[in-house]
């Protein structure tokens, strides 16, 4: 397993993050149901087999589910402290518009642990008026400091899909430990490297600790070739993965995984460092 450090926080971790919406979402990417016996089976095969290959993020928030993903988390990590001879990391997220305290209360009984390591704004799309809000005396970002002094987490961040000016105003502000972006082969926008521009290259430039969502597309990509070409059988997981890996300003990749096989192949992807891409040879326009 390949482990970088996480921007600014010291933290030591996998190169692949355990992403935990797959295991609380009913019918995420595919038939599923976290009640069902044979399924829970197989997310819990699946942490094993990752904790056994050296992935030590694990990435999860009240909304998978309701709860879901935190209780098969804390279940499956119960009186876990490393992987890969690292501390175990884990990060959640508090809903935007929600009390910090009390929704990290309940996610840490959820979770069984006294603290996370990460707290994140789960975010979608800020707007100009939530990111005032957000920023302003007293607002979330104060508040999830406070949960931080009090020792309940180690850092704090924000999760967006968006590349809007807000996510910059959130960087630029020094109020956040990391971010974590959308990113993948479709949709590009947080980095451009023939600017060079991009959410991942101004976080990287303030310090912060850099996570990408979606590395596979959530069935995008694959869904698109089905339409376009129904009869290619060929499977592009691997070099999706290696696609985002190969971008230096991503420190972690995370990846939804309740398939022991499909954390198997994503350890082997994160073990051939030579299927790796030059990025900017990627998007030169003139030769």
């Amino acid at each position: 397993m390949e482990y970088t450090t996480l921007g600014g926080t010291g933290a030591k971790v996998s190169r692949i993050g355990f992403g935990g919406a797959t295991l609380g979402l009913t019918n995420y990417l595919g038939r599923f149901d976290p009640d069902d016996a044979g399924d829970r089976a197989a997310m819990f095969a699946a942490i094993e087999v990752a904790l056994e290959g050296g992935i030590n993020y694990y990435d999860t928030a009240p909304g998978y589910g309701a709860g879901a993903s935190e209780r098969v988390l804390g279940q499956a990590l119960r009186g876990v402290e490393s992987s890969g001879g690292c501390p175990l990391f884990v990060a959640t997220k508090v809903p935007y518009g929600v009390d910090v305290r009390t929704s990290l209360e309940a996610s840490l009984e959820r979770l069984s642990r006294p603290h996370v390591d990460l707290l994140q704004i789960h975010g979608d799309s800020f707007t100009t008026e939530q990111t005032d809000a957000i920023l302003a005396p007293g607002g979330v970002a104060e508040r999830l400091h406070s949960v931080k002094a009090e020792g309940l987490t180690r850092h704090v961040g924000f999760t967006t899909e968006d590349n809007n000016d807000s996510v910059y105003r959130l960087i630029r502000s020094g109020r956040f430990d990391t971010v974590q972006v959308c990113y993948n082969l479709l949709f590009q926008h947080p980095y451009d490297p023939t600017r060079p521009f991009g959410s991942l290259l101004e976080a990287r430039s303030h310090g912060l600790g850099t996570l990408t969502m979606r590395t596979t597309t959530s069935g995008t990509f694959q869904r698109w070739l089905a339409m376009v070409n129904p009869a290619d059988t060929f499977d592009y997981s691997s070099a999706l993965v290696q696609f985002v890996l190969s971008n230096p300003h991503v420190d972690v990749a995370l990846v939804g995984m309740r398939d022991p096989d499909v954390v198997r192949a994503n350890l082997a992807v994160a073990d051939d460092l030579a299927g790796r891409i030059d990025l900017a040879a990627l998007h030169e326009r003139y030769v």
